[in-house]
């Protein structure tokens, strides 16, 4: 058997209800607190409240949308001097991701270049992060689970990530009544990126044990918990779909992903679009390109064959899933044409294409961005 490692949040507090615990976790960690959050500072009046009532100190940041490099600097130079001593994000994979890289840098002196991989210098970072509690709002991104933080360089039109090990959130806080009042839009696009993160480590070549366990329950609760919300949430559906989120943030920091989110960091970095739903758009067209490239009767096959299953279970098939998601508002990628062979190369380079289970060419990821539209 292939040597594997497995890290995982320090504590994970799973259930509903469970939110009423934050305060307490937080001021364990330390009374001086940053709390991030999305574009409504209104969100989380509950926990300043709450904080503050127990006598913690509170500063605010907002992360309106996905965290950017100016963005993180202008964080790190505001709250530098305010010297905290704990980090809590409450929100969506943005504001946790910028949650997450603040306190990986708020201890050194040095900025995000430094140790960005890709376009940075990709230094390890030369403090131990602040301690950091992850609150997600939504059920997609499972960054409440990894060990990095997903960052737009304007300079570069590229997402990148800020990665180090010791930047798994010391408590994962995962309580789905928390996210069941997100608009439409944004339960989809989550739910599609928290599918493609249990499909993609299950299928790609830094597999273990442990991960291949988490994914095989993940895969077929998170396609029938994503058809379910979106559609007409109940309280099971949520449940499901806020663990398999979870799930998903386990599985790719323990093993990797693929085309899928090779190819999404670069889209992003060049139309803005929504994390989530370029994945959402690419996962039927991926999966299928890479289908067609497996040796029929290998363990690979084997596991692609059990995938397309059950996507053709809930969906009937690649072809139907990608038509749901269309029906539901998914948009399309939004990619120019003359856009797609240097989108196509610059993904070929992508620290998540070296997973992907089989090579796929550049010429075969611009067909892929071709027929996704």
């Amino acid at each position: 058997m292939t040597p594997y490692g497995f890290a995982i949040p320090g504590q994970i507090v799973f259930g509903r209800g469970t939110a009423t615990q934050a305060a307490g976790l937080v001021l364990a960690r330390g009374r001086r607190v940053v709390l991030v959050h999305g574009a409504t500072a209104a969100r989380v009046d509950w926990l300043r409240a709450d904080l503050e009532g127990q006598g913690g100190q509170v500063a605010l940041l907002a992360c309106p949308g996905e965290p950017d490099v100016p963005g993180l600097e202008a964080a790190l130079a505001r709250l530098r001097p305010v010297q905290p001593e704990v980090i809590v994000a409450l929100g969506g994979g943005s504001a946790i991701d910028m949650g997450k890289a603040l306190a990986a840098l708020l201890p050194g002196r040095g900025g995000p270049l430094d140790h960005l991989e890709v376009v940075g210098k990709g230094l390890p970072l030369i403090a131990d992060p602040l301690p950091f509690i992850a609150i997600p709002t939504t059920a997609g991104t499972g960054a409440e689970a990894t060990r990095n933080a997903v960052l737009t360089v304007p300079d570069y039109a590229v997402k990148v990530s800020l990665r180090d090990p010791r930047m798994i959130p010391d408590v994962a806080l995962v309580d789905s009544t928390l996210m069941e009042r997100a608009p439409k839009a944004v339960v989809l696009a989550a739910g599609l990126d928290a599918v493609t993160q249990v499909i993609e480590p299950y299928l790609c070549n830094r597999a273990n044990p442990l991960t291949d366990a988490i994914c095989r329950d993940a895969i077929p609760r998170g396609l029938r918990a994503l058809k379910a919300v979106v559609e007409g949430p109940g309280t099971q559906d949520w449940d499901d779909m806020a663990h398999v989120s979870l799930c998903g943030g386990m599985a790719l920091s323990n093993s990797g992903l693929g085309a899928v989110h090779g190819l999404a960091g670069v889209i992003g970095g060049v139309t803005g679009a929504a994390h989530g739903a370029i994945c959402g758009v690419l996962l039927p067209h991926v999966l299928s390109a890479n289908a067609a490239l497996v040796q029929p009767g290998s363990d690979l096959a084997v596991r692609f064959d059990w995938v397309l299953h059950e996507v053709a279970q809930v969906y009937g098939g690649l072809s139907g899933f990608a038509d749901w998601a269309r029906m539901q508002g998914l948009p399309r990628l939004g990619v120019a044409e003359g856009a797609r062979a240097d989108i196509a190369a610059a993904a070929k380079r992508a620290s998540s294409m070296r997973a992907n289970p089989v090579d796929l060419s550049v010429a075969m990821l611009a067909q892929i961005i071709q027929r996704a539209g």
